[in-house]
């Protein structure tokens, strides 16, 4: 009986710990289907190649969390075995005693698969597992190069607002730099204070910092352009080439 109860011991705290690990790497930016498996794969110490295993290896707090996963898994593999092993030396049961551990390893692992797949449980223990990595650890290092895309020419620049720069004192709805393939993802104010998701009528004031997101060539122009009539030309010149709208979302 030893053997069995150790088994499903195991087996509770291998679901327990796959769910702390897929939260974990979700509060790293990956999405939950994809968490959820490289947890279950890293634990049970089954490699597959894709392109979310790529984002894992790349990532210093993902790469942390798959190798502690690691460690657990060979760890409880070895446990398992090890206790199933202990309980066969005891002697041999009698068929009662079969029969009683049987069923006992089948009623368990029923109740295993019941608590893995029931949404109720699911939510509560993410909430608590949630609140406790948040209280206890710091994993929100997001992988914002790979959420926005950067990648080739495309970065997230930032450009200060100048007395002279072409877009100080007017509205992000004036200035309509999306139309250009640049998105203004959100501003520090010369005080310090910032604006996340500026919208059309936001204004730029001097000294404003803008971060920007878009082609690098689109930036050296847009940096270097001045107030006035030029830099309104050089606006329409942007807007008709099209400068990454074929990948900027309009």
């Amino acid at each position: 009986m030893y053997g069995v109860v150790l088994l499903l011991i195991v087996a509770i705290l291998s679901l327990l710990i796959t769910r702390i690990a897929t939260i974990a790497l979700t509060a790293t930016g990956m999405a939950r289907p994809a968490a959820r498996f490289q947890a279950r794969s890293a634990l049970s110490g089954v490699g597959f190649t894709t392109n979310e295993s790529e984002a894992v290896v790349a990532h210093p707090a993902r790469r942390r969390i798959i190798m502690t996963l690691m460690l657990v898994g060979s760890v409880g593999l070895a446990t398992s075995i090890a206790g199933i092993l202990g309980g066969m030396v005891g002697g041999t049961p009698s068929a009662g005693d079969r029969l009683v551990r049987g069923l006992v390893l089948v009623a368990g692992l029923a109740l295993v698969y019941v608590v893995s797949t029931s949404r109720r449980v699911d939510r509560r223990l993410s909430k608590l597992i949630g609140r406790a990595l948040a209280r206890f650890t710091d994993l929100d290092v997001r992988d914002y190069a790979a959420l926005l895309h950067v990648a080739g020419e495309y970065e997230v620049k930032e450009m200060v607002a100048t007395p002279e720069a072409w877009t100080t004192g007017r509205t992000l709805g004036e200035l309509r730099l999306r139309d250009e393939g640049v998105l203004v993802l959100g501003i520090v104010r010369a005080d310090g204070s910032y604006l996340g998701v500026p919208d059309k009528h936001t204004r730029i004031e001097v000294g404003d910092t803008l971060i920007l997101y878009g082609r690098d060539s689109r930036f050296v122009e847009l940096t270097a352009r001045q107030a006035g009539a030029a830099g309104d030309r050089a606006h329409d010149l942007a807007v008709v080439d099209g400068a990454g709208t074929d990948s900027v979302a309009r």
